[in-house]
């Protein structure tokens, strides 16, 4: 009898490897659903219903993935050449379905696949439900891409419709109105100049309002002796090239012929007295004789006047004029009241620097005859309760992080700080510069008085509305109830990110607020670098917009965007590096500034290009003609 030979199998271990792999992401994904499922239970009250949206499930579903290092398996998959999970924000479970198939595919030939419990909710489906609140929020898309452009309006945008008309034709889809400025009526211009520009020009353009919230800020700086040193041009030598100019008004009320000029008012007998020309002599501060001469009228009540040499103007001096037709007969006029300018308080590393309450002005440090310090330089705070409430050692930043210090003691005078980050020429001190208190917890309410006044003109006038300093879902319970006082409980809501705090607790904030209310998310980078510092912001603002996108809530990238174009004509290269990873959000701001249209067109053209090679995490492989 014959024996048959059988071929002995020769185990795969390539096979035994996506077995491994598809036991650890099958365990994984068990431990996702019974984590997701545990914390979505928090917010049952939330929901009357009490059935979450895919959103908030999927969001949820995320939270859970990254609570796991998944570095390791990452690596084996894509070895494998298998999904890593990389881009599994916007539906994750989709995503580990799928990849669950793919190696059960591989690894069983007699596997047959069966109805994906998450059919109805594909990969795609996350990224439809991302692009349908984007526009919901912000409108349609224009021609140019599928990120929105927001600008901040100045306060010119009032009266000058030409400004706003060309801003929409720029590309602006959304207009900011920052309630910290101006007033309603102001507002009402802005508002007015947008509706027309819409009708007249086809193109819709949402209106953001940001209530100010609770800005702390340095107080008023003492003011210095009220003279005006009139400046003069010199070349190398020394010789004079250009004399200094100024304005005398006969209306100081009026709006200036000339911003950028120091304007001083005089007399209306005077002003009828001027003519190109004349000249008007004066002794200065320093006791020297000096002469204004007329040039020329720039409006019905300004003189542009030079003045041939330097001089010290003091405030109401005398001004003489000599007389029609008597060389040694004079008319005499007194010049106008003028405050003088704010002291200069400058400080450098290691020095001592007073926070004081808002309602007691600053000045610079004060020293003996030898040099001794008599008094630190101090400065107010706006919200003067914040002063008690901190303790030695914690830190605190003024003017966007130019100065940094540390609390070293608190007093009934105030806050005694030692100034630890400052350049090496020292940082100038300012009023109504921004203070940031990244460790200390003030327990403020979430809106200010004028915010909640504020809030009635928004509800009647705003698509959506802007919450500054918002740091937790009691926060944002508080702003729905007054949304809901004034009829406005369908007012989308944009969360302005800028606390470290705010941060922390940005999942509640989402997973308590969607499904109930159109959301969307401003990543305030300014702010936000102060309270984490430069590097952590680097890193943090990747993982907001991972956190939104997984809840397909749309981001606002803002702060500095283009900011050199904007403010000062400039090219900045690492700014368009920036502007180029901002595409990545659903909408990017703009700034206000004298050249903001160029700086919408340089934003509108990085975009352009760079939608074409990503989206989201996503590398799109175009062609590349090289």
């Amino acid at each position: 009898m014959h024996m048959i030979a059988t071929k002995e199998v020769t185990p795969d271990p390539y096979e035994d490897i996506l077995k491994q792999i598809l036991a650890e992401v099958v365990e994984l994904r068990q431990k996702i659903e019974i984590n997701a499922n545990q914390r979505l239970q928090k917010y049952q009250g939330y929901y009357h219903s009490g059935c979450f949206s895919k959103s908030a499930c999927n969001l949820a579903h995320y939270l859970a993935m990254r609570q796991f290092d998944l570095r390791h398996l990452q690596d084996r998959l894509a070895q494998a050449g298998l999904s890593s999970l990389g881009r599994a924000e916007a539906s994750v479970l989709s995503t580990l379905d799928s990849l669950i198939e793919v190696l059960k595919r591989a690894t069983d030939k007699h596997y047959l696949s069966g109805e994906k419990k998450t059919s109805e909710y594909g990969f795609n489906r996350g990224q439809q439900l991302l692009e349908q609140h984007a526009i919901e929020l912000f409108g349609p898309f224009h021609e140019h891409g599928r990120a929105h452009v927001m600008v901040t309006l100045s306060t010119e945008a009032c009266w000058d419709y030409t400004l706003v008309s060309s801003l929409l034709e720029k590309g602006m889809t959304c207009a900011r109105i920052n309630c910290a400025h101006d007033d309603p009526v102001v507002w009402q211009g802005m508002i007015t100049n947008i509706r027309r520009a819409e009708t007249e020009m086809g193109r819709p353009c949402r209106i953001l309002m940001d209530l100010a919230g609770h800005k702390i800020r340095t107080g008023p700086v003492a003011l210095g002796p009220s003279i005006h040193h009139i400046r003069v041009q010199k070349d190398r030598t020394g010789k004079i090239v250009a004399p200094g100019y100024l304005i005398l008004t006969a209306d100081s009320e009026s709006p200036s012929a000339d911003s950028s000029l120091f304007r001083v008012s005089i007399s209306k007998p005077l002003h009828k007295k001027l003519a190109p020309e004349v000249c008007l002599s004066f002794i200065d501060n320093q006791n020297k004789q000096r002469c204004l001469k007329v040039e020329k009228a720039l409006s019905d009540t300004d003189w542009l006047v030079s003045c041939e040499r330097t001089a010290y103007l003091v405030s109401g001096c005398t001004l003489m004029l000599a007389a029609a037709g008597h060389r040694k007969s004079v008319d005499k006029f007194t010049l106008g009241q003028f405050a003088g300018e704010p002291l200069d308080i400058r400080v450098l590393k290691n020095q001592l620097l007073l926070l004081t309450t808002g309602n007691i002005d600053g000045k610079p440090a004060e020293y003996d005859d030898s040099g001794a310090l008599i008094h630190p330089a101090q400065i107010g705070c706006t919200l003067s309760s914040a002063i008690e409430e901190l303790e030695i050692g914690q830190t605190v930043w003024i003017d966007d992080g130019k100065l940094g210090a540390i609390v070293e003691t608190v007093t009934e005078q105030g806050a005694l700080l030692r100034v630890t980050v400052a350049k090496n020429s020292g940082v100038r001190i300012q009023s109504d510069k921004g203070i940031n208190f990244p460790e200390a917890e003030f327990n403020l309410p979430p809106l200010t008085q004028k915010d909640l006044a504020d809030l009635d003109f928004v509800c009647m006038h705003a698509d959506l509305v802007g919450f500054s300093f918002v740091e937790t879902l009691a926060d944002m319970e508080f702003l729905m109830s007054e949304l809901a006082k004034r009829n406005a409980s369908e007012l989308p809501i944009i969360a302005k990110i800028e606390t470290n705090r705010a941060v922390k607790n940005l999942p509640d904030i989402i997973l308590g607020t969607i499904g109930r209310r159109n959301l969307g998310i401003m990543i305030a980078r300014g702010d936000l670098a102060v309270e984490l510092g430069s590097a952590r912001l680097a890193e943090i603002q990747e993982e907001l917009l991972w956190l939104c996108e997984a809840a397909h809530v749309p981001v606002i990238w803002a702060t500095q965007v283009l900011e050199s174009i904007a403010k000062k004509d400039t090219r900045s290269r690492p700014e368009f590096t920036d502007a180029a990873m901002a595409v990545r959000a659903e909408c990017v701001m703009l700034n206000k500034g004298p050249y903001i249209l160029d700086a919408i067109e340089a934003l509108v053209n990085v975009m352009v290009r760079m939608q074409e090679h990503q989206r989201k995490k996503f590398s799109r492989l175009r062609a590349l003609h090289w």
